[in-house]
């Protein structure tokens, strides 16, 4: 169970945890930026499915295991180096060119039809979020330690509390990202310049090859 007090605790650092830019947030404000706030918010639902995986691993204990297996971490971590690096490098690469010519389909100056394009655009980008959220295994430590410290000390059974605390934090998460979606699709509404976009997508890649240096360093 988790009393009134431990969710007036939790709320503060939740929200201070999910609003704090990471590899997910700068992919919302990107594809806010790109493709408009709908479909960045859309894509996120990739990010919160690999998060509600991450809790149905904590409530099974595999998050403990992880945390506890040198190797298991470093697996996690590496594979999430190495996605992190070659999306900043691809987004800076990619800077300030219209959303159309990323797809494959482009090179040609062929997309395909638009109902598949915006398809295909759709499961691209929540494909994104979802690998970025699960290949850092910081994610996943952060529920395996985070969510418990809002339990009751004399609670019997934590399947149910943990659940709830985990809905409760992707539920922030989901808000959180709305706000960087919105801000995203704000400057696009201005109508920014493509020098002015092409600065802010170099930016958004190299604060995830920062993230990927970080993450490299980190130890378990």
């Amino acid at each position: 169970m988790v009393t009134g007090v431990e969710w007036a605790a939790f709320f503060p650092a939740a929200v201070l945890l999910a609003a704090t830019p990471g590899a997910n947030q700068l992919l919302a404000l990107r594809n806010g930026l790109r493709h408009g706030p709908r479909a960045a918010v859309g894509a996120s639902l990739g990010r919160f499915g690999a998060f509600a995986l991450m809790v149905a691993a904590v409530v099974a204990g595999l998050g403990a295991l992880l945390t506890a297996s040198e190797a298991a971490f470093s697996v996690v971590k590496w594979g999430g180096v190495a996605y992190l690096a070659w999306l900043g490098v691809r987004t800076v690469a990619t800077a300030g060119r219209p959303a159309g010519e990323e797809g494959p389909g482009s090179r040609n100056g062929d997309a395909g039809p638009p109902g598949r394009q915006l398809s295909v655009s759709a499961i691209r980008l929540a494909r994104q979020e979802f690998i970025v959220a699960a290949a850092n295994p910081k994610a996943l430590i952060l529920f395996t330690v985070f969510l418990p410290q809002f339990l009751s000390r004399d609670a019997a059974h934590v399947v149910l509390p943990l659940c709830a605390l985990g809905a409760a934090y992707i539920a922030v998460e989901f808000c959180c990202a709305c706000g960087y979606a919105a801000l995203g699709g704000r400057l696009k509404a201005l109508g920014i310049t493509r020098r002015v976009r092409r600065r802010l997508d170099a930016a958004t890649g190299a604060g995830m090859l920062g993230l990927a240096g970080w993450l490299a360093t980190e130890e378990r």
